[in-house]
């Protein structure tokens, strides 16, 4: 069995913002901006999990700017489906089917003072994994027909050769409450960077020394920790 982490979500790089954490541990799924301006879902036009449209967690002087901001909603967790074209995800091809992808993100306090902090928010128990050229026309639109990248044809077309594609069973989750992974470390030169806490390392091991959590490849638990770390996650849903 293999495990891997993802960093996903809007943050400060890729949309300027958080998501919002609320004080009973629960918390939005804030996607990225879609850069190809190309899905018809928008900031404005979205409403998440709390009933509230996505475009109220912008700061007030933001909001209309990213009000017709289109989405890129990957991964969805409706049919548990995730797809990127990037070299650093290429590894996350050799996921098979039993293993477990999860999901972290960047969430800061919306209705309680709370400063900005990675959480585990989701994970997929992988029932198939490849590049989208390793599936069938068939495959494809059977099992990630509501993926970002296959819902709108000229991406795939553009992307196709290279793209990885994951697909979550039905045991997959997008958790009720978030939970906190990460702590306040520094890097060579002295500046904060996010790291897996020391209480996480102990689920998951720090993966081989590499324990920053920025946004950043996929990093992959080590096999005296799978059980370990699967256990625990599965425990959350």
């Amino acid at each position: 069995m293999k495990v891997a982490l993802l960093r996903v979500g809007i943050d400060t790089g890729s949309g300027r913002i958080h998501g919002p954490l609320f004080q009973d541990g629960s918390f939005e799924f804030l996607p990225i901006p879609d850069g190809f301006g190309i899905d018809s879902r928008t900031y404005g036009n979205t409403t998440g999990r709390k009933g509230r449209n996505l475009l109220d967690y912008f700061p007030r002087s933001r909001q209309s700017r990213a009000r017709d901001q289109s989405l890129h909603l990957d991964p969805e967790f409706t049919t548990f489906t995730y797809g990127d074209p990037t070299r650093p995800k290429a590894g996350l091809r050799h996921l098979e089917k039993g293993d477990m992808l999860i999901f972290y993100c960047g969430l800061e306090g919306w209705d309680f003072p709370c400063g900005p902090a990675l959480y585990l928010i989701g994970y997929f128990e992988v029932l198939a994994a490849g590049r989208a050229s390793d599936f069938s026309r068939e495959e494809i639109r059977h099992l990630f027909a509501e993926n970002f990248h296959v819902r709108h044809q000229p991406v795939y077309e553009r992307q196709a050769a290279r793209f990885v594609l994951v697909k979550g069973s039905m045991e997959s989750r997008l958790l009720r409450k978030a939970v906190l992974i990460s702590d306040v470390g520094r890097d060579r030169r002295g500046r904060p960077l996010k790291v897996l806490s020391a209480d996480m390392q102990e689920i998951f091991g720090d993966f081989g020394g590499k324990i920053s959590l920025q946004r950043s490849p996929p990093r992959w638990v080590h096999p005296t920790h799978v059980e370990k770390a699967a256990r625990f996650v599965r425990s959350l849903g």
